[in-house]
Order: structure tokens, then sequence, then C-alpha cells
């Protein structure tokens, strides 16, 4: 299959941390769960991917081309949804949508965008800053969906929401991966529950490092289990 995403060798040095050269390739028709404690690099993984933090080393390339001189061209097929709300406090959904329509000229769909404000249950009327961080979230997910990406980049998307309204988002996911030839999702979680019933693959990060990533079929094992065993034999020696 198609590599929709290949990072190669891709590095970030911060003091006292060092994301260490990370090889992932993520087929199309896809969803890899990117699981890692607390300061494993997830986070640090995606802004340097996505060239929000300047890399140190390696490639990251996206449908064939590389980030470093296609950022216009690549991000225009990329839906993103960060750990942080995008949105200003003071915006509502319809200010968002006519923002966002200027942002996307040729892509953005204000149709869809209202069928998953409605389908999400977010209130029109209220301001961004009124929103819980669930609602946040879900408002975020909206908008990455709504320019039809080709792949959805996702930090802890699925974090503040409850366990009903996880299985909701879940399902848009298969939904988005299924609806179109060429399409994938690179979901950062540390529910990994989530991540046994929708992922096809893991990546798993520990202190900066991939320490694997495979078909989740072939792990012989939950996620959690093997985060757990691994972590508990570094500790011991």
């Amino acid at each position: 299959m198609e590599a929709v995403m290949a990072l190669k060798g891709l590095r970030k040095e911060y003091p006292g941390f060092v994301l260490d050269n990370i090889d992932l390739t993520l087929p199309a028709g896809s969803i890899m769960g990117f699981v890692g404690e607390n300061g494993a690099g997830k986070t640090t993984t995606i802004k340097t991917m996505l060239n929000i933090c300047r890399k140190d080393g390696g490639e990251a390339c996206f449908f064939g081309l590389d980030m470093a001189g296609n950022e216009r061209e690549i991000k225009s097929r990329l839906g993103v949804v960060l750990d942080e709300s995008m949105f200003h406090d003071t915006l509502r959904v319809t200010d968002i949508d006519k923002i966002l329509s200027r942002v996307y000229p040729h892509k953005w769909d204000g149709s869809l965008y209202s069928q998953y404000i409605r389908e999400f249950q977010l209130p029109e009327k209220k301001l961004v800053k009124d929103y819980s961080r669930g609602m946040k979230m879900k408002l975020s997910i909206a908008a990455a969906l709504s320019h039809h990406p080709q792949l959805l980049i996702l930090d802890e998307a699925t974090s503040g929401l409850d366990p009903i309204m996880r299985e909701e988002i879940l399902a848009v996911f298969q939904r988005f991966v299924a609806g179109g030839e060429g399409r994938a999702v690179f979901l950062s979680s540390h529910i990994t529950s989530d991540l046994e019933k929708v992922a096809d693959r893991i990546a798993f990060i520990h202190q900066g490092r991939l320490v694997f990533c495979e078909e989740k079929a072939k792990l012989g094992g939950s996620i959690e289990e093997l985060m757990l065993d691994y972590v508990h034999h570094e500790q011991g020696r």
C-alpha cells in the first residue's frame, strides 16, 4: 500500500530530552495508534513532523512530498487536531466557518461542517471560551474533517470525552478512512482501549525512542500489557 506519511530519522533535541531518529510509515487505508507514557515524545513527534517545531535531523514526508519544501501543499491535505484548542476564546461556530472558508477556499465544505456541528451537539451561540474541554475537542475534530483532508493527525483527540462520545468519535474516524481511497489516521492517545478498537497498527515510543511499529494483530498481547512489560524491563536493567 502507498504510504501517506513516512518519517525517516526524525530528530529533535531539547535540554534533557532527545527525539531520537524516529522511523515510521503509515500506509493508506489504515489507522495507526501512537502510544507512550507522558513525556515519551508523542506530541514532540507530531509538532516536529508538522514543522511546528523545527527538526534537528531527518525527514517528514507526506503523500510522497517532503515537508521541507512542500509545507503549504501538504498542510492543505491534512486535518490536524492538537491537544489544545486551535480557536480563539471569543469565536463562535459560525465565525470559525467563515474563517476556515477563507483558509481553504477550494476545499472547505460548510455543509459538512454544519453536519458535524449537529452530530456532535455543539451549541452554536456559545463562545469557545464557554465550551468544556470535550466540546472544544469535538469542535476541532469537526473543523479538521470539513475540508476533506486525506490524512488526519490527532493528538489525544478523545481525551476529555465521555465513553459514549468517544465511541461515536472513533466511529467517525473509521468512517473517514473507509470513505475514500488513500485516507489514513494517525492517532496519538493514552487511552489504549480506544486504540484496541480502531487501530490497525501501533507505534510505541519510550523516552524519545521508537520501541516498535507493528500491525496490531501481530503484537501478541494488549497494547497496555506490552507497554508496561517494556517499561518494567527497562526499569529493572
